[in-house]
């Protein structure tokens, strides 16, 4: 009789425990909330639709391409080819380009000069950061220092010298081109500049950041060094 007893009260307090676990559990895993304000949501929800926008343009645009080259092949398969040749070679930065953008000039700020703080270099992780904005912003194409900048482009330290390209940047000042695809790009890309925080960073490095206004053209230099690839090779005639 008492076992019966004790079995019975064993069961009812293994109940009892597992549901004081389970409120515990709940309490201290509560559900996430959205505490974003109105203003929050609507930025970036602002966000959202220009990055849909974008899309779509380019999927547009990609549409044009596959009309126009399957237009062209059944006229001419040769001109077909070379024109979409030259198109990948313009995107992937081995051409020159010339059109609306910005150029920025980096050099020492005249505060470090009167306090005797030499500028040799400006590091590596500054001119990422720069890089980060511009691309934000529709930055299609850029140079630094007269080297343009490609998918694969290196920005890092080599022997205590800020390198892009395996190249060695000059002690400022030197130049920053952006080159955008329309003046209203060029307009976004210089309004979000001037309002980013990223002029601050240059002068806690002692260096100014000058942002010119958006010009209808501006140059940007071919990317003149050889490409590595690690996965693409070339077949003999015939493969």
């Amino acid at each position: 009789m008492k076992q019966g007893v004790y079995v019975r009260f064993t069961i009812i307090l293994l109940i009892v425990g597992f549901m004081v676990a389970v409120q515990y559990n709940t309490v201290k895993k509560p559900e996430s909330r959205d505490t974003r304000d109105m203003w929050e949501i609507r930025q970036e929800l602002s966000l959202e639709k220009e990055l849909h926008s974008e899309m779509l343009t380019q999927i547009r645009e990609v549409n044009k391409t596959i009309t126009k080259y399957e237009n062209l092949q059944s006229e001419s398969p040769a001109q077909a080819l070379n024109e979409t040749l030259e198109t990948l070679r313009e995107k992937a930065g081995l051409t020159e380009v010339t059109g609306p953008g910005l150029e920025l000039t980096i050099k020492p700020s005249l505060e470090g000069i009167a306090l005797g703080q030499e500028v040799t270099s400006i590091s590596p992780d500054l001119l990422v950061q720069l890089l980060n904005e511009i691309n934000r912003f529709n930055g299609h194409d850029v140079s630094i220092d007269g080297k343009r900048i490609i998918h694969s482009s290196p920005i890092r330290d080599i022997n205590g010298q800020t390198t892009v390209n395996s190249l060695t940047v000059r002690t400022p000042p030197f130049k920053v081109r952006i080159g955008n695809e329309t003046i209203e790009d060029a307009e976004k890309l210089y309004n979000h500049l001037q309002s980013s925080m990223i002029a601050d960073d240059f002068f806690i490095d002692n260096l100014t950041l000058t942002i010119g206004k958006p010009q209808d053209q501006i140059g940007i230099p071919a990317f003149d060094q050889s490409i590595k690839n690690k996965y693409l090779k070339n077949t003999s005639k015939g493969d």
